[in-house]
């Protein structure tokens, strides 16, 4: 795939500079997996006789299981950013889940998951370095993909109606730019608060309100990134914060700096 910076997905931090050093690409799953995954993604760069380039994350709310020589795993969300280190000429084979679409397979609240990680033996009784090795050398992203839906159709829970209600809850809220507070995504639903928090914490692993602020946050990291921010306070408002100072708390506290300090980076 050609990198191009416009097609990196929001969550990727500076994603003009990202584009130059790693190209991503990523693959609808069949019909059957689609109900669980929202996408496979694959990661390749080639840093040859070029210095490592360290990448940041701000994670979207879901589940993560991915294949990486002598790291893979499967990842909750985290809860600020994550870097990642890129170095040589490499890939990373990636599963990622639908918003609520891993509980089937965890059976655990997803919340246990929230900045951290557990193992592919755990959840689906397989030898890590064996899969990994075995996907890893396969020839192309495609057949990647193929040898993990054999590997995970023959492991499929039953479905659950929960994980269709969040994930597609999830995604109007992604979408939806008026939606700026908790009672916001209540009117989307047809759930009380106190079941929306429930089960997001069971399905989703993060809170309602932090779905919201990711998603928000995406929006202004982009708008960062494509150079067309020229006043801050419009912009928090637009976003839904009628405090400045806030939006630019939220930032920080997020993404590790200030959005004036993220422009300033983008523009190094």
């Amino acid at each position: 795939m050609e990198k191009n910076p416009d097609m990196l997905p929001k969550g990727v931090l500076h994603a003009a500079l990202g584009g130059k050093k790693f190209s991503l690409q990523r693959y609808e799953p069949s019909k059957e997996i689609g109900y669980f995954v929202q996408h496979y993604w694959v990661v390749r760069w080639d840093l040859r006789g070029q210095a490592p380039y360290s990448q940041t994350v701000l994670a979207h709310p879901n589940v993560n299981l991915v294949f990486e020589q002598g790291a893979s795993g499967i990842f909750g969300v985290a809860p600020s950013t994550s870097s990642h280190m890129l170095a040589g000429q490499g890939h990373v084979f990636g599963v990622k889940f639908k918003p609520g679409g891993f509980f089937p397979f965890w059976q655990k609240p997803v919340s246990e998951l929230y900045g951290t990680s557990t193992t592919i033996e755990e959840v689906f009784q397989a030898d890590t370095a064996a899969l990994e090795a075995e996907i890893l050398q396969l020839p192309d992203d495609q057949a990647m993909v193929e040898r993990f839906e054999q590997f995970l159709i023959e492991r499929l829970p039953q479905q659950d109606p929960n994980v269709e209600k969040i994930s597609r809850l999830v995604a109007r809220i992604q979408a939806d730019r008026n939606v700026l507070k908790v009672e916001d995504a209540v009117r989307l639903s047809d759930m009380t608060l106190r079941t929306m928090q429930r089960l997001f914490d069971r399905y989703v692993g993060v809170s309602p309100k932090s779905v919201i602020q990711r998603y928000r946050l995406h929006e202004a990291a982009q708008l960062i990134d494509q150079g067309v921010v020229s006043d801050w306070l419009e912009m928090s408002i637009a976003l839904g914060y009628y405090d400045h100072s806030h939006f630019i708390r939220d930032f920080r506290s997020i993404v590790g700096v200030s959005p004036q300090q993220y422009r300033q980076i983008q523009s190094l």
